[in-house]
């Protein structure tokens, strides 16, 4: 079996094989997304794949869509190349159920796949068509919280932001400033309204979007490369809405095991691939069955029946909200960022297995959840907090066949710190005065810093998952030696009381020193890590 257009026709063959195909007519899909696009989605990896690729293919399957969505890549065109094009624009969604089950599906929602290459004037082209077209409904993304980033910790422009800047809107090559060319050709082509959509987890994702791209339109107006009455029309929401989102689909990279077992099925071709930028991707997505999907239902110019979508929730601003910071300060993301690097230190490769074989960690990893966060946030009405943290204590972080690794929990984590644990520690100041009765963030933020030393519980070596500061914390432990605790001197300080990274001075907070004291523990010699997390939750 090929994941093809031609190979999906063997429809007897996919059958045998337990496979789900689409009952649709693909190449009719196609037909009207190519000509009249609706959906267009930014950051087309495994999150998109399997969640809103998957979501998409579900509303075809039930007729409450009539075209695919329009797959656009601004950061790494291998995906196109290997992922996409070679299986004509199909997906390959692989369900993990606790129990040990599988659900097999071919998705055939992605119409087209185009890359955002200012350089390669037919896909400029493309880019530029899709956004005239007045069809054209909402702009979705999964493309990390880096990807809205602008500035460094210091406020100055990245290097690459600064040189899309200074290039102007024909030749942007990120995705702030290719979207804000983008909308600028929409403006210029009449003006029709659009939604855009963040789908990535960060606080009030659809504010850091419409920020980040005011700031390119406002940057490219003082160098005339675009009008005052662009940015009128761009700041105006009857025109472009940005949208906040909160989501959660627990999608780990693809499987080496799982993609053996779909050979043995017959599939051909299945191997994952790692890019020279190294996105990990394959031409199937494993990932966990629950999804959570809550999107502000504000759309200008129409939107697909999203509130049919399995796992999706439309409400205002105040529920997204609300369920974003349950989420993303509470329940899910601080337990992955407070446990997963540490478990690399530990040298413990699933996050599940960690938690099942280190009782330790799994006290530590519900006191984040249950008595750290939980009594700050709010309830969002249409999920409860309880239960959404139970099932993930009780079914979804159990779930061992989701190969889920703590490696790839720490990817990126100095991006996500001040969101998943400044939220919290800066609502025990303001209830409290000071965060200081805190125990378990402060110790996953000591396992962060401890793990980005580069080396394990053991002392031995290990590559760092990719992460902006990385660079920063291998200059600042230079001098650090494993087994001599008393070479961390203040080495921390300029990062922990740096609320760009934290939100918030964790010294004024009444942590910093316990933040630093867990990390000279942890330094101790081999087998200090452990016997630090045992030393406050044994």
């Amino acid at each position: 079996m090929k994941l093809s257009l031609e190979g999906i026709k063997e429809k007897e063959v996919w059958a045998e094989a337990g496979i789900s195909l689409p009952p649709y007519n693909v190449e009719e899909t196609r037909k009207k997304a190519m000509d009249a696009p609706q959906w267009v989605h930014f950051g087309i990896g495994n999150i998109f794949r399997v969640f809103i690729g998957g979501i998409a293919d579900g509303l075809l399957r039930d007729g409450l869509m009539d075209r695919g969505m329009t797959c656009v890549e601004c950061y790494d065109y291998e995906i196109v190349d290997r992922i996409y094009r070679p299986f004509d624009n199909l997906g390959f969604s692989v369900i993990l159920n606790s129990d040990g089950s599988r659900k097999l599906r071919v998705l055939g929602s992605m119409a087209e796949a185009v890359k955002a290459d200012p350089d390669d004037p037919c896909e400029w082209a493309r880019m530029k068509e899709i956004f005239r077209s007045p069809s054209l409904q909402l702009a979705s993304f999964t493309i990390t919280e880096k990807g809205y980033a602008l500035t460094d910790p210091e406020g100055a422009f990245f290097p690459y932001i600064q040189s899309d800047l200074e290039a102007g809107p024909e030749k942007a090559r990120t995705a702030m400033p290719v979207v804000t060319s983008m909308l600028l050709e929409r403006f210029r082509a009449g003006g029709t309204p659009l939604a855009l959509v963040s789908m990535d987890n960060c606080a009030k994702n659809g504010r850091l979007l419409k920020r980040s791209v005011i700031t390119v339109a406002e940057e490219w107006l003082k160098r005339d490369a675009v009008q005052e009455d662009f940015l009128a029309w761009l700041e105006n929401e009857d025109n472009v809405s940005f949208l906040s989102t909160m989501i959660d689909k627990i999608t780990p990279r693809p499987g080496e095991m799982i993609a053996k077992d779909l050979a043995a099925l017959g599939l051909s071709d299945m191997q994952p691939v790692e890019t020279a930028k190294r996105t990990y991707i394959a031409p199937f997505v494993n990932a966990e069955k629950p999804q959570y999907l809550v999107i502000e239902d504000r759309f200008p110019n129409g939107r697909p029946a999203l509130e049919h979508g399995f796992g999706v929730y439309l409400g205002d601003f105040e529920t997204v909200n609300l369920s974003e910071r349950m989420k993303v300060t509470a329940c899910l993301n601080p337990v992955h960022s407070a446990t997963g690097p540490l478990g690399v230190v530990l040298g413990i490769e699933g996050f599940a297995e960690m938690l099942r074989t280190v009782p330790e960690v799994l006290k530590m990893a519900r006191t984040v959840a249950y008595q750290e966060g939980m009594p700050v946030i709010r309830d969002p009405g249409i999920l409860s907090p309880q239960a959404f943290t139970d099932e993930l204590f009780d079914d979804r972080f159990p779930n061992e066949y989701l190969g889920d690794t703590n490696l790839r929990l720490s990817t990126d984590v100095s991006q996500g710190v001040s969101v998943r644990f400044g939220e919290t520690i800066k609502a025990y100041v303001q209830r409290d005065g000071s965060a200081e009765k805190l125990l378990a963030i402060p110790l996953g933020i000591a396992g962060w810093l401890r793990y980005m030393m580069a080396f394990d519980d053991q002392g031995k070596t290990y590559t760092l998952a990719p992460d902006p500061m990385n660079e920063t914390f291998t200059e600042a432990y230079r001098d650090v030696i494993f087994g001599k605790p008393e070479t961390l001197t203040d080495q921390l300080r300029p990062i922990l009381s740096n609320a760009s990274v934290f939100g918030i001075d964790l010294y004024q907070a009444g942590l910093g020193e316990k933040i630093t004291g867990m990390v000279r523990e942890m330094l101790e010699g081999p087998g200090s890590a452990l016997r630090t997390v045992r030393k406050y939750f044994g």
